[in-house]
């Protein structure tokens, strides 16, 4: 039996991080994977790296993680969300995040992608606008995957835990978020993301007997911590939504 612990956009969340991997070893769940956008965020991103590092996981990057390490083709200004997080994170959490593959293979069966194979900043499964999130047509998902092989694929982005199956059978798992439950987004454009509760989230997936179910998981944790921290480093938006899980 394949038996995976599915973790994505911990965002620097060490208190919602801790939560998940003690539920993880409470299961006795020895594979790990973790979906991209890992550190980004006014919480502890140093913390979150050290954490991880020790972990024998399989981890991709996302497209905040890029943020921290990439330097773009034409030379912008730097936010200072982005210079507050550079400034906290060691020279050897840098290299680490910039050493993640964009996509990832494991177990044969799952391919791992922050967003799309192709984007890390595309939705796979959800469409955004201003009146909220609606879930993609199967044909655009399709499109998407044309290239893939693999019967499963782990994607994240959206923070919105959600399962997906085409006709087929191919089988599409967004774990939600491990550390951020709700945010706004200007892009592709204005448009919010609620999960409705501040629990953490991952997802288990598991193959039995030649087919794959999902274990959609919310727990617990000290979201009020996190929440200080975030007011206190400025950012009483993403207060809000730790608190909440709606923005």
């Amino acid at each position: 039996m394949d038996r995976y612990a599915v973790m994505s956009d911990i965002h620097g969340n060490i208190w919602a991080l801790e939560a998940v991997l003690e539920d993880i070893g409470r299961r006795g769940l020895k594979h790990i994977v973790n979906l991209g956008d890992t550190v980004y965020g006014p919480l502890e991103p140093q913390a979150t790296a050290e954490r991880l590092m020790a972990l024998p996981l399989i981890g991709i990057s996302g497209n905040e993680d890029r943020l921290l390490f990439e330097k773009p083709a034409v030379p912008t200004p730097a936010s200072a969300a982005v210079e507050r997080v550079k400034k906290r994170l060691t020279r050897e959490s840098v290299d680490w995040l910039a050493a993640q593959p964009g996509t990832a293979v494991a177990g044969r069966e799952l391919f791992l992608c922050h967003g799309t194979p192709a984007s890390d900043e595309t939705y796979l499964l959800e469409r955004a606008s201003p009146r909220g999130a609606t879930l993609n047509d199967s044909d655009f998902i399709r499109e998407q995957l044309a290239s893939v092989e693999q019967p499963v694929v782990l994607c994240g982005h959206s923070h919105i835990p959600r399962a997906v199956q085409l006709d087929g059978g191919r089988l599409i798992v967004n774990p939600g978020s491990v550390g951020l439950q709700a945010y706004t987004d200007d892009s592709p454009e204005p448009h919010a993301m609620e999960c409705g509760s501040p629990h953490a989230r991952y997802a288990v997936v598991t193959k039995a007997r030649d087919r794959w179910s999902i274990e959609a998981i919310g727990l617990p944790y000290e979201w009020e911590k996190a929440a200080e921290t975030a007011r206190r480093n400025g950012r009483n938006d993403w207060a809000i939504w730790l608190e909440r899980g709606r923005v």
